[in-house]
């Protein structure tokens, strides 16, 4: 599997992915309907790679050459151990590779990862008004849990276009 830890070197091509996933144009897992403004900067994306008990995993394609593995990662993931269980988030495959499989692989190496770390669940926060990733996330094992959080305060996500909550999702490891 062509999944890797990011580094500092990789921040300026996540912070493109990330944006082009979340805000670009194309691919289903765009939300720019829901929300103006980038998903992330290169100041956000760098505070991850620094966070304790995180990492970013990035998905390359091995038959590339390393400078085009530098520039344009195919899909990323942050993981962040807390206690037990591991966060999942930021979870990203560009719009043009969509579909292919990358999510699921990305998802399989954070459940790799979270048994390494001694966690027994992986939690995820969605838009709940994002149905169809919902329901991507459903058929990938996570179950709702009935627990909601707010929104992001702020515009460090995206400037909302509308109220927004976050429901609550896991996946025994």
């Amino acid at each position: 599997m062509p999944i890797v830890c990011a580094t500092p070197d990789d921040i300026p091509a996540l912070t493109k992915l990330v944006n082009s996933a979340y805000r670009g144009e194309g691919g289903w897992t765009n939300e720019s309907h829901l929300l103006d403004g980038a998903r992330t900067n290169e100041a956000g994306i760098a505070e991850l790679i620094r966070e304790p008990d995180s990492i970013i995993f990035k998905y390359v394609d091995l038959e590339v050459t390393q400078a085009e593995l530098a520039e344009k990662p195919a899909g990323c993931v942050y993981l962040h151990k807390q206690g037990n269980k591991l966060y999942l988030g930021m979870l990203s495959v560009d719009p043009t590779r969509q579909g292919g499989g990358i999510g699921k692989d990305l998802l399989d190496a954070a459940v790799v990862y979270a048994q390494e770390m001694g966690c027994v669940t992986i939690r995820i926060t969605v838009i709940s008004l994002r149905t169809e990733l919902v329901a991507w996330y459903e058929r990938h094992g996570y179950v709702r849990t009935g627990e909601t959080e707010p929104f992001h305060a702020g515009e460090k996500f995206g400037i909302q276009k509308q109220p927004l909550e976050l429901v609550v999702l896991e996946r025994a490891v």
